[in-house]
């Protein structure tokens, strides 16, 4: 089916439209937390569920909702996906209870794992070659706009109504790409799908669902606690499973073949380091300039756009790159721009200096946006359009595992610096001040005022301290998969057409 330029362009506005959404989402309910809590007051444990439960709902289903799509469509599970999206944000908005609320973040979640692999492999199959790789691009930069959006509408509402402004606001954006995708999006699936194998879609979940809860609680508490010990083996039993079984059925829900292809294999890791780098970025300097500098959540979020702004001026960059580098070398670009921009942020001080962030943040985004457009690009474009949703699932499986993973170790990181660093004055019982930074402010806050404005000079200084060394770090890091990159990546073609156009294409066998 030919498809004009017109509805071309509708198909990526509809589609960056949902990777907004998602985006956005996934930023601002950090800040919408103090606010819930006061109105709501949830228990410690029901408030980490309703900050974790849209993650671990998205984490675990985006495997099987991407097999599914490439059974009975991308399009029509996207309009199901961005339906129950807009349902769950009303339920969200006016949850009158912390256990409603946190269902309806699962709603969220679930709803969330369609639309991320329908997306992308929709624009798979519609875009091909070079056209794919700057429609990817352009997309890329966007969706991490997204993220940066997410502080600022949510400032924004907040500051003018009640906390549940924040998800309601989805409901017409929902309502616009329900009719504009209906009636634009065209509609792709798998020729020869096959069935769903059950077994493996429960152990799918159950593994990543297991996996991420384990980052996510020793980030908070530390092992030594029985649920965590219960989730890891549960996770990584599940996970062998799952694994073990794939290459025992005709149609796995996961094909491994995939990783044998190193352009699949080494692009997939790149993107789980990259993101592990990223979203521990955000969520630290989203601390240093509330806590630290003072900021409110609408002023940071805005002090944070010429970074979004990199991103999109990277995202748009990749294509060039890829046409006079090729695609390892600009990977390898883009994690020494990340790695520059870290070494960059690690000269923030407790004193900001906002031309100092300006240059990290705008390096920083142009490198991270040159490496998951790269990466998504080659990820879609190795594998038969047939498998794109399968293949879209496993690239966002890898994002979303990578800022589980760098959310978890690094914040873990920083939080032992600012421990070992912390020096308690004299006359303050050691248990009175929390060993996060954000709770150091509200004990100051309670002190008599001179011993109040000890304690949080002191803790900005162990904060900035660990914030200095996890930069450096995370430098270190980049730079090494900088070097990485230029060997893993190496010989993959500037331009990747159709794997079915490449050679002639199997028969398929059909599967009873």
């Amino acid at each position: 089916m030919t498809i004009g330029k017109g509805r071309k362009i509708g198909t990526v506005a509809v589609c960056v439209l949902a990777q907004l959404l998602i985006a956005i989402d996934l930023t601002v309910l950090h800040l919408v937390l103090p606010s819930l809590s006061e109105q709501m007051h949830p228990s410690t444990t029901e408030l980490l569920w309703i900050a974790d439960a849209y993650g671990f709902a998205l984490a675990g289903l985006l495997i099987t909702m991407g097999n599914i799509g490439d059974r009975v469509g991308r399009k029509k599970l996207l309009l199901i996906g961005a339906s129950l999206f807009g349902a769950a944000s009303v339920i969200t908005a006016y949850a009158p209870t912390a256990e409603l609320l946190i269902a309806a973040r699962v709603l969220l979640g679930i709803a969330a794992a369609t639309l991320m692999p329908s997306t992308l492999s929709i624009v798979r199959n519609v875009f091909t070659g070079k056209e794919r790789a700057a429609v990817i691009g352009v997309s890329s930069g966007l969706t991490i706009l997204g993220f940066g959006m997410g502080p600022l509408v949510g400032g924004f509402l907040l500051d003018h109504f009640w906390w549940g402004s924040v998800f309601l606001v989805n409901v017409p954006v929902v309502v616009v790409m329900v009719i504009a995708g209906a009636l634009i999006l065209p509609e792709s699936k798998n020729p020869v799908p096959g069935r769903i194998d059950v077994l493996s879609v429960l152990l799918s979940i159950a593994g990543m669902v297991g996996i991420v809860y384990t980052i996510k609680e020793v980030a908070y508490k530390g092992w030594g606690h029985w649920d965590i010990a219960v989730a890891a083996v549960l996770g990584l039993g599940c996970l062998l499973a799952f694994i073990l079984r794939q290459p025992r059925l005709t149609e796995p829900l996961m094909d491994l073949k995939l990783f044998a292809q190193r352009a699949f294999s080494a692009t997939v890791g790149t993107t789980i380091l990259a993101m592990f780098a990223q979203l521990a970025v955000s969520l630290m300097f989203a601390q240093y300039l509330q806590l630290v500098a003072g900021w409110s959540p609408l002023k940071s979020g805005l002090a944070g756009l010429p970074g979004m702004g990199g991103a999109i001026l990277g995202g748009m960059l990749a294509p060039l790159g890829i046409k006079l580098f090729g695609r390892a070398v600009t990977i390898g670009l883009g994690c020494a721009l990340s790695a520059a921009g870290f070494a960059l942020y690690s000269g923030v001080g407790v004193t900001i200096v906002y031309t100092d962030l300006l240059a990290a943040m705008i390096v920083f985004g142009v490198g991270l946006a040159l490496i998951l457009t790269v990466a998504t690009d080659t990820v879609l474009g190795v594998v038969p359009k047939a498998r794109a949703g399968a293949a879209s699932a496993i690239s966002e499986t890898a994002t979303e595992l990578g800022g589980a993973l760098g959310i978890a170790i690094l914040g873990s990181a920083l939080g032992a610096l600012y421990r070992s660093e912390l020096v308690i004055p004299p006359g303050v019982p050691p248990e009175a001040v929390s060993d996060t930074l954000g709770g150091a402010v509200q004990v100051a806050a309670q002190l008599p005022p001179e011993q109040g404005a000890l304690i949080l000079t002191n803790a900005k200084l162990a904060f900035v301290d660990g914030l200095q060394v996890t930069m450096l770090c995370s430098a270190g890091l980049m730079a090494v998969l900088a070097v990485s990159a230029l060997f893993t990546l190496r010989g993959i073609p500037k331009v990747l057409e159709d794997p079915e156009e490449a050679s002639p294409a199997p028969v398929p066998t059909p599967v009873g």
